[in-house]
Protein backbone atom coordinates (compact mmCIF):
# COMPACT_ATOMS: atom_id res chain seq x y z
CA UNK A 1 0.00 0.00 0.00
CA UNK A 2 1.58 3.27 -0.47
CA UNK A 3 1.76 6.16 1.58
CA UNK A 4 -0.37 9.46 0.02
CA UNK A 5 0.81 12.80 0.92
CA UNK A 6 -2.37 14.05 1.48
CA UNK A 7 -3.72 14.80 5.08
CA UNK A 8 -7.77 14.25 5.21
CA UNK A 9 -9.93 15.62 8.25
CA UNK A 10 -13.57 15.16 7.59
CA UNK A 11 -15.44 16.91 10.36
CA UNK A 12 -18.90 15.76 10.62
CA UNK A 13 -21.36 14.90 13.77
CA UNK A 14 -24.68 16.34 14.83
CA UNK A 15 -26.21 19.14 13.91
CA UNK A 16 -26.01 22.00 15.71
CA UNK A 17 -23.03 21.10 17.11
CA UNK A 18 -20.36 23.65 15.45
CA UNK A 19 -19.28 21.94 12.21
CA UNK A 20 -19.89 25.26 10.08
CA UNK A 21 -17.27 26.95 12.87
CA UNK A 22 -14.84 23.97 12.71
CA UNK A 23 -14.60 24.30 8.93
CA UNK A 24 -13.42 27.80 9.48
CA UNK A 25 -11.11 26.74 11.68
CA UNK A 26 -10.00 24.48 8.93
CA UNK A 27 -9.63 27.14 6.39
CA UNK A 28 -7.64 29.73 8.91
CA UNK A 29 -5.12 26.90 8.88
CA UNK A 30 -4.64 26.85 5.47
CA UNK A 31 -6.37 23.40 4.77
CA UNK A 32 -8.33 23.03 1.41
CA UNK A 33 -12.16 23.18 2.43
CA UNK A 34 -15.25 21.89 1.33
CA UNK A 35 -18.50 21.28 3.18
CA UNK A 36 -21.63 19.33 2.39
CA UNK A 37 -19.50 17.00 -0.12
CA UNK A 38 -21.72 14.24 -1.46
CA UNK A 39 -19.99 11.07 -0.51
CA UNK A 40 -19.28 9.10 -3.95
CA UNK A 41 -17.32 12.60 -5.07
CA UNK A 42 -14.75 12.06 -2.46
CA UNK A 43 -12.59 9.75 -3.97
CA UNK A 44 -12.47 11.56 -6.97
CA UNK A 45 -11.78 15.30 -5.32
CA UNK A 46 -8.75 13.23 -3.61
CA UNK A 47 -7.53 11.55 -7.01
CA UNK A 48 -8.21 15.02 -8.99
CA UNK A 49 -6.00 17.08 -6.01
CA UNK A 50 -3.26 14.60 -6.05
CA UNK A 51 -2.93 14.75 -9.63
CA UNK A 52 -3.59 18.47 -10.46
CA UNK A 53 -2.97 20.07 -7.17
CA UNK A 54 0.28 18.86 -6.09
CA UNK A 55 0.60 21.87 -3.83
CA UNK A 56 -2.44 20.82 -1.64
CA UNK A 57 -1.64 18.53 1.28
CA UNK A 58 -4.35 19.12 3.88
CA UNK A 59 -8.18 18.98 3.55
CA UNK A 60 -10.93 19.37 5.34
CA UNK A 61 -14.58 18.07 4.45
CA UNK A 62 -17.53 18.68 6.34
CA UNK A 63 -19.61 15.65 5.81
CA UNK A 64 -22.88 15.10 7.73
CA UNK A 65 -26.50 13.83 7.80
CA UNK A 66 -27.51 16.73 5.52
CA UNK A 67 -25.95 14.83 2.38
CA UNK A 68 -28.57 12.24 2.16
CA UNK A 69 -26.06 9.03 1.03
CA UNK A 70 -23.49 10.14 3.71
CA UNK A 71 -24.95 7.33 6.28
CA UNK A 72 -25.26 4.53 3.40
CA UNK A 73 -21.92 5.33 1.67
CA UNK A 74 -19.42 6.78 4.66
CA UNK A 75 -18.08 3.24 5.30
CA UNK A 76 -17.01 1.76 2.17
CA UNK A 77 -15.89 5.59 0.72
CA UNK A 78 -13.61 5.78 3.96
CA UNK A 79 -12.55 2.08 4.13
CA UNK A 80 -11.53 1.89 0.67
CA UNK A 81 -9.80 5.11 0.96
CA UNK A 82 -8.17 4.33 3.92
CA UNK A 83 -7.00 1.02 2.17
CA UNK A 84 -5.44 3.34 -0.55
CA UNK A 85 -3.12 4.74 1.61
CA UNK A 86 -4.39 8.41 2.31
CA UNK A 87 -4.09 9.26 6.40
CA UNK A 88 -7.41 10.17 7.37
CA UNK A 89 -9.26 11.30 10.42
CA UNK A 90 -12.60 11.62 11.24
CA UNK A 91 -13.62 14.57 13.68
CA UNK A 92 -17.22 13.54 15.51
CA UNK A 93 -18.72 16.75 17.25
CA UNK A 94 -21.64 16.42 19.46
CA UNK A 95 -23.41 18.32 22.21
CA UNK A 96 -26.51 17.78 24.94
CA UNK A 97 -29.80 17.95 23.24
CA UNK A 98 -30.56 20.36 25.54
CA UNK A 99 -28.17 22.93 23.81
CA UNK A 100 -28.62 21.40 20.47
CA UNK A 101 -32.39 22.49 20.98
CA UNK A 102 -31.32 25.54 22.42
CA UNK A 103 -28.94 26.95 19.50
CA UNK A 104 -31.99 25.67 17.05
CA UNK A 105 -34.71 27.59 18.98
CA UNK A 106 -32.13 30.45 18.95
CA UNK A 107 -31.33 30.24 14.97
CA UNK A 108 -34.58 29.64 13.86
CA UNK A 109 -33.30 26.87 11.60
CA UNK A 110 -34.60 23.78 10.73
CA UNK A 111 -33.16 20.13 11.92
CA UNK A 112 -31.73 18.11 8.96
CA UNK A 113 -34.06 15.54 9.37
CA UNK A 114 -37.16 16.55 10.79
CA UNK A 115 -40.37 16.33 9.45
CA UNK A 116 -44.03 17.68 9.76
CA UNK A 117 -44.75 15.21 12.10
CA UNK A 118 -41.22 14.96 13.89
CA UNK A 119 -40.32 17.36 17.49
CA UNK A 120 -37.15 19.16 17.19
CA UNK A 121 -36.19 16.70 20.33
CA UNK A 122 -37.24 13.55 18.43
CA UNK A 123 -35.49 14.94 14.83
CA UNK A 124 -32.06 15.43 17.91
CA UNK A 125 -32.49 11.55 18.83
CA UNK A 126 -33.13 10.65 15.71
CA UNK A 127 -29.46 12.10 13.93
CA UNK A 128 -27.78 10.62 17.24
CA UNK A 129 -28.99 6.93 16.43
CA UNK A 130 -27.92 7.53 13.16
CA UNK A 131 -24.91 8.43 13.51
CA UNK A 132 -24.11 6.15 16.48
CA UNK A 133 -21.89 3.79 14.37
CA UNK A 134 -19.73 6.83 12.58
CA UNK A 135 -19.12 8.15 16.31
CA UNK A 136 -17.67 4.97 17.31
CA UNK A 137 -15.02 4.87 14.35
CA UNK A 138 -14.39 8.84 15.07
CA UNK A 139 -10.24 9.57 15.45
CA UNK A 140 -11.55 12.55 18.01
CA UNK A 141 -14.90 12.74 19.73
CA UNK A 142 -15.18 16.24 20.74
CA UNK A 143 -17.87 17.70 22.80
CA UNK A 144 -19.03 21.30 22.48
CA UNK A 145 -21.18 21.59 24.68
CA UNK A 146 -19.64 23.69 27.61
CA UNK A 147 -17.96 25.47 24.23
CA UNK A 148 -18.29 29.10 22.42
CA UNK A 149 -17.33 29.77 18.51
CA UNK A 150 -14.07 30.97 19.74
CA UNK A 151 -13.40 28.20 22.40
CA UNK A 152 -14.14 25.56 19.48
CA UNK A 153 -12.10 27.45 17.39
CA UNK A 154 -8.85 28.02 19.80
CA UNK A 155 -8.98 23.86 20.83
CA UNK A 156 -8.88 23.22 16.78
CA UNK A 157 -6.31 25.83 15.94
CA UNK A 158 -3.98 24.18 18.74
CA UNK A 159 -4.18 20.67 17.97
CA UNK A 160 -4.32 21.10 14.43
CA UNK A 161 -2.19 24.09 13.56
CA UNK A 162 1.39 22.56 13.48
CA UNK A 163 0.35 19.00 11.86
CA UNK A 164 1.77 18.45 8.36
CA UNK A 165 2.95 15.85 6.57
CA UNK A 166 6.69 15.90 7.99
CA UNK A 167 5.50 15.70 11.59
CA UNK A 168 3.86 12.38 13.62
CA UNK A 169 2.58 13.58 16.81
CA UNK A 170 1.37 16.78 18.11
CA UNK A 171 0.63 16.82 22.06
CA UNK A 172 -2.06 19.30 23.36
CA UNK A 173 -2.35 19.20 27.52
CA UNK A 174 -5.95 20.92 27.92
CA UNK A 175 -6.68 21.79 31.92
CA UNK A 176 -10.36 22.18 32.63
CA UNK A 177 -12.46 21.83 35.34
CA UNK A 178 -14.37 18.58 36.51
CA UNK A 179 -17.10 21.25 37.25
CA UNK A 180 -17.82 21.72 34.44
CA UNK A 181 -17.85 18.12 32.49
CA UNK A 182 -15.15 15.95 31.23
CA UNK A 183 -13.26 17.07 27.99
CA UNK A 184 -14.70 14.19 25.85
CA UNK A 185 -11.93 14.91 23.51
CA UNK A 186 -9.35 13.37 25.70
CA UNK A 187 -7.16 10.68 25.54
CA UNK A 188 -5.34 10.71 28.87
CA UNK A 189 -7.20 12.19 31.76
CA UNK A 190 -5.43 12.83 35.38
CA UNK A 191 -7.46 14.74 38.26
CA UNK A 192 -5.38 16.96 40.30
CA UNK A 193 -7.72 17.29 43.39
CA UNK A 194 -5.55 16.08 45.58
CA UNK A 195 -3.66 19.08 45.43
CA UNK A 196 -4.24 21.55 48.12
CA UNK A 197 -6.36 24.35 46.71
CA UNK A 198 -5.31 27.87 46.55
CA UNK A 199 -9.23 28.78 45.78
CA UNK A 200 -9.50 28.82 49.57
CA UNK A 201 -6.62 31.49 50.32
CA UNK A 202 -8.45 35.05 50.43
CA UNK A 203 -5.87 36.57 48.31
CA UNK A 204 -5.19 34.14 45.75
CA UNK A 205 -8.94 32.95 45.20
CA UNK A 206 -9.57 35.27 42.15
CA UNK A 207 -6.10 34.45 40.47
CA UNK A 208 -5.95 32.28 37.87
CA UNK A 209 -2.88 29.23 37.39
CA UNK A 210 -1.23 31.72 34.44
CA UNK A 211 0.19 34.12 37.64
CA UNK A 212 3.06 33.33 39.15
CA UNK A 213 1.70 33.51 42.26
CA UNK A 214 -0.70 30.87 41.62
CA UNK A 215 2.58 28.98 40.57
CA UNK A 216 4.57 29.39 43.44
CA UNK A 217 2.16 28.63 45.93
CA UNK A 218 1.59 25.30 44.55
CA UNK A 219 4.93 24.46 43.92
CA UNK A 220 5.54 24.84 47.52
CA UNK A 221 3.83 21.48 48.36
CA UNK A 222 6.12 18.02 48.23
CA UNK A 223 3.17 16.55 46.65
CA UNK A 224 2.62 19.02 43.23
CA UNK A 225 6.39 18.97 42.53
CA UNK A 226 6.70 14.82 43.37
CA UNK A 227 3.81 14.42 40.99
CA UNK A 228 5.55 16.42 38.05
CA UNK A 229 8.25 14.42 38.01
CA UNK A 230 6.34 11.33 38.09
CA UNK A 231 3.74 12.35 36.04
CA UNK A 232 6.32 13.80 33.15
CA UNK A 233 8.17 10.49 33.49
CA UNK A 234 5.12 7.82 32.61
CA UNK A 235 4.47 10.11 29.85
CA UNK A 236 7.76 10.42 28.09
CA UNK A 237 7.74 6.28 28.67
CA UNK A 238 4.22 6.28 27.32
CA UNK A 239 4.97 8.55 24.15
CA UNK A 240 7.29 6.74 21.74
CA UNK A 241 4.89 4.04 22.26
CA UNK A 242 1.87 6.19 20.73
CA UNK A 243 4.38 6.88 17.46
CA UNK A 244 4.58 3.71 17.30
CA UNK A 245 1.25 2.88 17.07
CA UNK A 246 0.68 5.62 14.00
CA UNK A 247 -0.77 8.25 16.74
CA UNK A 248 -0.66 11.79 14.90
CA UNK A 249 -1.76 13.87 18.14
CA UNK A 250 -2.52 12.86 21.86
CA UNK A 251 -4.38 15.45 24.08
CA UNK A 252 -3.79 15.00 27.78
CA UNK A 253 -6.23 16.47 29.84
CA UNK A 254 -5.47 17.64 33.25
CA UNK A 255 -8.87 18.33 35.98
CA UNK A 256 -9.33 20.21 38.81
CA UNK A 257 -12.52 20.93 40.48
CA UNK A 258 -13.32 24.58 38.56
CA UNK A 259 -10.19 24.29 36.05
CA UNK A 260 -8.31 27.50 36.77
CA UNK A 261 -5.78 26.76 39.72
CA UNK A 262 -4.33 23.83 39.88
CA UNK A 263 -4.87 22.23 36.98
CA UNK A 264 -3.91 25.20 34.76
CA UNK A 265 -0.64 25.41 36.82
CA UNK A 266 0.07 21.59 36.17
CA UNK A 267 -1.07 21.73 32.56
CA UNK A 268 1.83 24.40 31.68
CA UNK A 269 4.28 22.55 34.18
CA UNK A 270 3.75 19.21 32.04
CA UNK A 271 4.02 21.52 28.52
CA UNK A 272 7.54 22.47 29.86
CA UNK A 273 8.90 19.49 30.70
CA UNK A 274 7.97 17.44 27.34
CA UNK A 275 9.02 20.56 25.71
CA UNK A 276 12.33 19.88 26.87
CA UNK A 277 12.30 16.35 25.37
CA UNK A 278 11.90 18.17 21.98
CA UNK A 279 8.12 16.95 21.69
CA UNK A 280 5.76 19.93 19.98
CA UNK A 281 3.19 20.55 22.89
CA UNK A 282 0.53 23.58 23.23
CA UNK A 283 -1.74 24.13 25.88
CA UNK A 284 -5.71 25.04 25.87
CA UNK A 285 -7.31 25.87 29.10
CA UNK A 286 -11.00 25.42 28.84
CA UNK A 287 -12.10 26.69 32.00
CA UNK A 288 -9.67 28.97 32.98
CA UNK A 289 -12.37 32.32 32.77
CA UNK A 290 -15.36 30.42 33.73
CA UNK A 291 -16.65 31.23 37.25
Amino acid sequence: MTERNVHVVVVTGLSGSGKSTAIKAFEDLDYFCIDNLPMPLLPDLLELCERDMPDVRRIALGIDIRERRFIKDYDRVFANLENAGYRFEIIFLEASTDVLQRRYSQTRRIHPVSSAENLLLDSIQHERDQLQALRSRASRILDTTNLSVHQLKAALTQAFSFIDENERLSIQILSFGFKYGLPFEADLVMDVRFLPNPYFVESLKHLTGNTGEIRSWLLQWPAAREFIDDYSRLLLKLLPRYLEEGKRYLTIAIGCTGGKHRSVVIANLLADKLSEDNYFVSTFHRDIHLE
